[in-house]
C-alpha cells in the first residue's frame, strides 16, 4: 500500500474514534502516504499529526453536493491504493465507490457497500460484550492488518501545550457540560449542585465551545464556586486536549470532550443519561469512570443517540443520578494521586 484515504466526515467524536485506524495502518504500512477526509470545521484535531500526509475537508454548509462532486474528482486524482470508509451514509459510500482505489473497504449498513471490495458488519448493541466503536473500525482493516486494538491518539503540539500551561500551576478539574442532545446533557441544576461541592482549593476550568460560554457562566454563578473559569470558545480542540491531558479528573457527558479524554489517556468520568456505555461508545483512558442511574428505568436507553427531549417527560435516567456518585469518583482520584 502507498496511497490511503480514510473517510469520516461525521462527528467530532467519530473523528477521534477513527484515529485507532492511522495508527494501525501506519504500523503496518510505515511508508504509505496516509490522507484523511472529515468535515469542514474539525481540520484543526488531526492538524501536526505525525502521520498523516493530507487531511481533506468537506464543507457541508453550503454546496454541499457541489463540494462532494469536488471531493469525488480529487479523491480518483490521487489514486489511493485503499480507501476505508467507516460511514454507513450513502454520500461518504458514493465516495469510496467512485474512487478508483484496487481496496474500496466499508460496513455493510452503507446502502452503497455493494461496489466496495470488502464489506464489514456494523454490529450494535447492549449487551455486555458489545465491542467498542473503535474495535469495529478496525475490523474494516484486519484483513490487512492483524486483530490487535489500538486505541485513539491525537498529537497537541509544543504550542499548544505552551498555550495552556498557565492554567496547570495548580490542581484542576474540567467541567465540559454541553452535549448537542438534550437527552445526553447533564442537567444545569445538578451540574451547579455538583461544582458547588467541589473544595474551593480545586479549580475547576469549563470547556466547550462558544455557543456553550453562557452554560458554563450560569453554572459557575449559581454554584458560588470562586475558583471557575470559563474557557470556552476559547481553546482549539488540540489546546483542549492538553488541558484535559493532566487533569486530575476530568467531567463529560456521554459526548466528544469524552473522547478527547480517552485519546490523551487523560482520567474521566463520563455521565450516562439516555444513553449507555454498552452500545461501544465508552471511555478508553486506564482510568475512567461511568456514572450513571442505579434506578431501573424500562425507558433506558431510548435510543443509540439522544433526543431533543425525554420521550417519557421525567428525564428520571439523569435527575435520579445523585451528586453523591460524582464527587466519589473525584475522591478517588485524589487518593490515587497522593
Amino acid at each position: 500500500m502507498k496511497r490511503i484515504l480514510i473517510i469520516q466526515t461525521a462527528s467530532l467524536g467519530d473523528v477521534i474514534l477513527a484515529t485507532p485506524l492511522i495508527e494501525k495502518l501506519h504500523r503496518f504500512f510505515p511508508k504509505a502516504r496516509i490522507d484523511f477526509l472529515l468535515k469542514y470545521g474539525y481540520e484543526d484535531l488531526l492538524r501536526g499529526h505525525p502521520y498523516l500526509k493530507f487531511v481533506m475537508v468537506w464543507d457541508k454548509t453550503e454546496k454541499k453536493y457541489h463540494h462532494l462532486k469536488e471531493l469525488i474528482q480529487i479523491v480518483r486524482e490521487n489514486k489511493y491504493d485503499l480507501v476505508v470508509n467507516t460511514q454507513r451514509f450513502a454520500s461518504s459510500g458514493l465516495i469510496t465507490a467512485l474512487s478508483g482505489a484496487k481496496h474500496r473497504v466499508g460496513f455493510r449498513k452503507n446502502p452503497l457497500s455493494l461496489f466496495f471490495t470488502k464489506s464489514v458488519k456494523h454490529k450494535i448493541g447492549k449487551g455486555k460484550n458489545n465491542p467498542h466503536e473503535i474495535e469495529r473500525n478496525l475490523s474494516l482493516i484486519r484483513h490487512l492488518t492483524d486483530a490487535s486494538v489500538v486505541k485513539p491518539a491525537l498529537y497537541p503540539s509544543k504550542h499548544d501545550f505552551a498555550r495552556v500551561s498557565q492554567y496547570k500551576t495548580k490542581k484542576y478539574i474540567t467541567v465540559s457540560p454541553a452535549s448537542l442532545w438534550f437527552t445526553k446533557q447533564y442537567p444545569t441544576k445538578k451540574w451547579i449542585d455538583f461544582v458547588a461541592s467541589v473544595d474551593e482549593g480545586t479549580t475547576v476550568y469549563f470547556l466547550g465551545s462558544a455557543k456553550d460560554k453562557k452554560l458554563c457562566d450560569d453554572i459557575i454563578v449559581q454554584s458560588g464556586h470562586t475558583n471557575c473559569l470559563n474557557l470556552a470558545g476559547k481553546l482549539s480542540f488540540l489546546e483542549s486536549a492538553a488541558l484535559i491531558k493532566d487533569a486530575l479528573l476530568n467531567y463529560t457527558n456521554d459526548s466528544a470532550p469524552m473522547h478527547l479524554a480517552s485519546a490523551m489517556n487523560a482520567r474521566v468520568a463520563a455521565i450516562y443519561c439516555s444513553t449507555v456505555p454498552e452500545f461501544g461508545f465508552g471511555p478508553l483512558s486506564d482510568i475512567n469512570f461511568i456514572v450513571q442511574t442505579h434506578k431501573k428505568l424500562t425507558c433506558r436507553p431510548c435510543g443509540l443517540h439522544g433526543k431533543k427531549a425525554c420521550p417519557e417527560k421525567h428525564f428520571d435516567c439523569a435527575n435520579t443520578i445523585e451528586n453523591d456518585r460524582l464527587l466519589e469518583t473525584l475522591h478517588q482520584v485524589e487518593k490515587i494521586t497522593e
